[in-house]
């Protein structure tokens, strides 16, 4: 089975699904990503902190391989962490960016060693974070992809995303605001926080300049999304972070906009001293 580049994104993302101790459920997006530390790869899955902060319990599904190392669709194996869900996150050290990482080679041996399951993912990586000469090639308004389980929707027989379109809204090579963000005109609904937002070109592009560059592709991790402007009822205006799908109805006292604030891929990189002990100990 020979999956496009599209297709295989879609195996990036995993649903979270959460339970404070009150047993209010949520849901939030996740992201696979293979982070080098040194010498060594190491697996994880990235969230924002608001999405895994005072939670309970927590779980994923993962999607089965077949013994030819395709996707099985319809082959999908539940993972359930209970009690204090919350500590197996590694938070981003900076209080201002709403990131955290779970490394899962724990949970890909278990499930191989116990169960006998061998799960099929696509991972981003190091290569995929734009820096310097790669972000000064981006154009505002150029159009970005997200990809997650917005409402908390999702393909729950064939465990898959939502793949969503939207623009750049301000300039990626400056921090917006002077944090390590910019934004994107896009509509940011709750289950979509974690979301990554992905620059991706098929077959050419034109860059900022006016270039053609025919038969080239890009693919990038551009960020991460974690809020939005909303309008209060009041008419004020207020930065909230994009919250994770609460499974019972609830009072509307902000209306979204249709911008979404994300947090630069870079900040993924602040992880790896946090991870070297882990290693280190491995």
């Amino acid at each position: 089975m020979e999956l496009s580049m599209m297709e295989q994104l879609c195996f990036s993302t995993v649903r979270i699904e959460t339970q404070d101790i009150q047993k209010n459920c949520y849901s939030g997006t996740g992201f696979f990503f293979k982070l080098s530390v040194d010498d060594k790869i190491v697996p994880l899955i990235i969230t924002n902190k608001h999405v895994v902060k005072g939670m309970a319990n927590g779980k994923f599904v993962l999607t089965e391989l077949d013994k030819d190392g395709n996707p099985m669709y319809k082959q999908h194996f539940p993972i359930v962490i209970e009690h204090n869900f919350e500590k197996y996150w590694i938070m981003h050290p900076d209080t201002n960016i709403d990131l955290c990482v779970m490394p899962i080679n724990p949970i890909l041996e278990l499930g191989n060693k116990q169960y006998g399951k061998v799960f099929f993912y696509k991972a981003f990586d190091n290569s995929l974070i734009p820096v310097n000469e790669k972000l000064s090639e981006i154009d505002i308004a150029e159009e970005i992809f997200m990809i997650g389980y917005p409402n908390g929707l999702w393909d729950s027989v064939n465990n898959m995303p939502i793949v969503r379109r939207g623009t750049m809204a301000t300039n990626i090579s400056l921090n917006h605001n002077g944090r390590r963000e910019f934004v994107i005109d896009a509509a940011c609904f709750p289950g979509s926080s974690g979301s990554p937002v992905i620059l991706f070109n098929k077959g050419g592009y034109t860059d900022k300049r006016g270039n053609i560059n025919l038969g080239k592709g890009r693919l990038m991790l551009l960020g991460i999304l974690y809020a939005g402007p909303q309008l209060t009822v009041t008419g004020e205006i207020e930065i909230v972070t994009v919250p994770n799908l609460q499974q019972k109805p609830l009072a509307i006292s902000h209306i979204p906009n249709n911008l979404g604030y994300i947090i630069k891929s870079d900040a993924i990189l602040d992880f790896v001293p946090l991870l070297r002990p882990l290693i280190a100990n491995s």
